[in-house]
């Protein structure tokens, strides 16, 4: 029997269930379609998973390696990983069983199982079409009429042309997530984001780690600053990075206990072995068996074009999140999923500026951003100005233990508005926040460095780097 809906969302990820819970909130029937878990890829596979290992290597290095410092004498620091992964599995499942919560809360239905849109049918002759929901219990197929429809499908990891993930010798992180033993050597290919942040993960944890990257330098889309900086600090911990260098694809050999690849690099082919690899080269979209070739909906380069109410080419259905690239964050989907419901809503919305949009790599030391870097403010054609303040001179960093790292802040010289900020040193993604809401209320250094920041904090870094783009400030 079909079912009637104002909306249904394809996908049950952050973007998905956030939107579905503000649809809720606007009194409009509400489906999600999704073929795994609720929550997604952030939940399951990506943001909370990662980040609870990252806190378990923190942890394991901290006491290994600087208990003394504080004057804490310990016996030996051993690892038990499967403790690490059973505590992993365990917050996973925490805020699994919330988000079914929020679902059962908000009365909105979840269909467990994959979601094709078929167009109009017998069963909706209107534009709204049918989207048919193959069950995961192999029950009948579900009918469901939805009036708008969102796709909030997601992303998977992606591979390099003619390099096979086998998921046990050579993984994506998907599979590197599920480990249930850490190996003695890693090769990862890619140095953004995510191969940064395993890259640290594993060598806190102990592990061989060598970092190869096409480009120039490591997290290529950061502040030049802020990755000359995270290099030299992970090198300095041991890790191994190869940077202007292609992998060449066709030289992979894998035997028990090894991986050999070779990259041209420094003008010559150079071999890399190690125990494992983890190939971390970005996300594709899940475009792929959800009824896109019924619709006139356009697919360009492997994402969902949208407008920026993020409707289609069909304007009854809407995409949001990773499906549709752009920052594929999670925090990005769920302001678009919230944005695309309150259009269908009828309500004002405006155009998100993903110029705001703060930027996080969970890395030791973990690297934080939100505007545009000193690089892109030249060729923009700014006249910029730069304060930049170190965590050295900072109380609270020097009490932490852990003073590497700054703050930067650029902005126009002409009409003193703060372009970007970017920072590296300790629990800087807790602090962009208050970069990304000066940023939104279009303020200015001066105003930044004339609020009073709490002292001994961290927080110290952003007055003083306000203070330094006037060249003020007092403990430089």
């Amino acid at each position: 029997m079909a079912q009637n809906y104002d909306i249904v969302i394809l996908g049950g990820g952050t973007g998905g269930y956030v939107a579905a819970i503000r649809a809720a909130q606007l009194g409009l029937k509400t489906a999600i379609v999704e073929k795994g878990n609720l929550g997604g890829t952030c939940l399951h596979k990506g943001c909370i998973p990662s980040k609870a290992l990252l806190r378990s290597a923190e942890v394991y290095a901290t006491t290994k390696n600087h208990a003394a410092d504080f004057g804490v004498n310990t016996r030996e620091v051993t690892l038990d990983f499967s403790r690490v992964q059973a505590r992993k599995e365990s917050i996973v499942s925490q805020l699994h069983q919330g988000v079914q919560g929020l679902m059962k809360k908000g009365k909105i239905d979840v269909f467990e199982g994959t979601g094709r849109m078929l167009g109009p049918s017998i069963f909706s002759p209107s534009p709204g079409g049918t989207v048919s929901v193959e069950m995961n219990n192999g029950e009948e197929n579900e009918m469901l009429i939805p009036k708008n429809v969102i796709i909030a499908t997601g992303s998977r990891p992606r591979s390099l042309p003619g390099l096979t993930i086998d998921g046990t010798q050579v993984m994506t992180s998907d599979e590197a997530l599920v480990m249930t033993e850490l190996p003695k050597s890693i090769l990862i290919v890619g140095g953004g984001v995510i191969g940064i942040e395993w890259a640290s993960m594993l060598n806190d944890f102990g592990v061989e780690v060598t970092v190869i990257e096409y480009a120039d330098r490591i997290i290529p889309t950061e502040d030049a600053d802020v990755s000359k900086e995270m290099q030299k600090l992970l090198a300095k911990k041991g890790i191994t990075f190869a940077t202007s260098a292609k992998v060449l694809a066709e030289t992979l050999e894998t035997s028990e206990g090894s991986v050999t690849i070779s990259a041209e690099f420094k003008g010559e082919t150079k071999t890399f072995t190690a125990e494992k690899m983890l190939v971390s080269v970005g996300r594709q979209a899940n475009v792929e068996n959800i009824g896109i070739e019924n619709t006139d909906i356009v697919v360009d380069k492997g994402f969902v074009q949208v407008k920026n109410t993020f409707q289609t080419k069909e304007s009854h259905i809407y995409a949001i999140g990773d499906v549709i690239g752009g920052l594929q964050l999670a925090h990005v989907a769920s302001h678009e999923g919230i944005t695309a419901v309150e259009h269908i809503a009828g309500q004002k919305t405006h155009a998100i500026d993903y110029n705001l949009v703060s930027r996080c790599i969970y890395s030791n030391p973990e690297a934080a951003s939100v505007g545009i870097t000193q690089q892109q403010a030249k060729e923009q054609g700014f006249d910029v100005k730069v304060g930049k303040f170190s965590f050295k001179a900072i109380g609270k960093a020097l009490v932490y233990g852990e003073s590497d790292g700054f703050v930067k802040i650029i902005a126009d010289k002409n009409t003193n508005d703060i372009l970007g900020v970017h920072m590296i040193g300790p629990h800087v993604t807790d602090m962009i926040s208050e970069a990304g809401l000066a940023m939104v209320l279009d303020a200015t250094p001066w105003e930044i460095a004339n609020t009073i920041h709490p002292h001994p904090t961290l927080s110290e870094v952003m007055g003083e780097a306000a203070l330094a783009v006037e060249g003020k400030a007092i403990h430089m």
